[in-house]
C-alpha cells in the first residue's frame, strides 16, 4: 500500500459466516474472492467509476487476469480486513491490488488484478477515459507484481468435467460470473474434490465471456505435485475461455 492515495483506499471488514466455509470451517476460497470483489465493488462506486456510474457510455468493467497467494483460509466467526485500491494503468489495462488481514492484522492472503473496459454494445475494447487515468496516477512501485508470464499450454488432459452455464451462474452483465470460472477448475483438482488439500496459488487468465445455457468444458492436467494447469473451453465452439495454473499444498 506504500505510495497509494488515500483517497484511492478502501478498507472494510467481513465476518466469516456458516454459509461461507467448507468441512474444515475455513471459507471456501470462492467466498474469499466474493469478499474481495464486494470490496473492489464498494471502492469503484465510492471513486464514481463503477459499472452504473459509465453505464450512459456503454462500457463495463472486464476482469482478464487474477494472480491469487493464500497463506491459510479464514476460521468460521473470524473477522478479517480487506483492503483493496486501483494499483495503476499499462496501455488499455487498469490493475487493482487486493490484501486480506486476519484478525491479528497479518497478511493471510493477497491478488493482484487486470481489467480493461469493454464496450458492451460493440463487444471491442474501449479507451479508459482520462479522467479515470488521471485519478489514478501515482508511484507504483509499492504495489503487488502485476502477473505477465505466459501459462503453461496442457500437453494432456487427466480430468475433465462439463458444466452447463445456469441462470445463477450470471453475473449482472448476464454473463457467466468469473468466480464460477475458478469454483469449476477446482472440481477438476483431486485436492478440492477429496477434501485432502489447500489452495496455495492461482493464476487465471481470461480469454472470452460465456452466456446462458452454454456448456463449458474444463481439463485439467496434473503438472507436477500439487501442480495443475486448467483450459476452460466453450463446447459449442471450442473456443477457449479461460487458461489457469493452481499450486495446491496437502493438509
Amino acid at each position: 500500500m506504500k505510495n497509494v492515495p488515500k483517497d484511492l483506499l478502501y478498507s472494510t471488514f467481513f465476518t466469516i459466516r456458516t454459509y461461507e466455509i467448507d468441512r474444515q470451517k475455513k471459507a471456501t476460497v470462492t467466498t474469499l474472492v466474493n469478499l474481495m470483489q464486494e470490496a473492489a465493488m464498494q471502492n469503484v462506486i465510492e471513486l464514481k467509476v463503477s459499472l452504473w456510474d459509465l453505464q450512459d457510455t456503454g462500457v463495463s468493467w472486464v476482469l482478464m487476469r487474477k494472480n491469487l497467494q493464500v497463506s491459510r483460509l479464514p476460521n468460521l466467526g473470524e473477522t478479517i480486513r480487506i483492503v483493496t485500491h486501483p494499483s495503476g494503468f499499462e496501455r488499455i489495462y487498469t490493475h487493482r491490488d487486493y490484501l486480506v488481514f486476519d484478525e491479528k492484522d497479518q497478511l493471510i492472503a493477497q491478488s493482484s488484478s487486470t481489467w480493461l473496459l469493454m464496450n458492451m454494445h460493440k463487444r471491442r475494447v474501449a479507451r479508459i477515459p482520462e479522467a479515470i487515468r488521471e485519478k489514478g496516477q501515482f508511484d507504483t512501485s509499492g504495489c503487488l507484481p502485476r502477473a505477465k508470464a505466459k501459462l503453461a499450454t496442457l500437453t494432456a488432459v487427466d480430468c475433465e468435467k462439463a458444466f452447463e452455464v445456469q441462470w445463477h451462474d450470471l453475473d449482472f452483465n448476464e454473463h457467466l460470473n468469473n468466480v464460477r470460472y475458478m469454483q469449476w477448475l477446482f472440481e477438476t483438482v483431486d485436492y478440492y474434490v477429496q477434501h485432502k488439500g489447500a489452495l496455495v496459488s492461482m493464476d487465471i487468465l481470461y480469454k472470452a465471456e460465456c452466456a446462458w445455457k452454454e456448456v463449458v468444458v474444463v481439463q485439467t492436467q496434473a503438472h507436477a505435485e500439487g501442480n495443475y494447469l486448467h483450459r476452460l473451453m466453450r463446447q459449442s465452439d471450442g473456443a477457449i475461455i479461460a487458461e489457469a495454473q493452481t499450486t495446491w499444498r496437502a493438509f
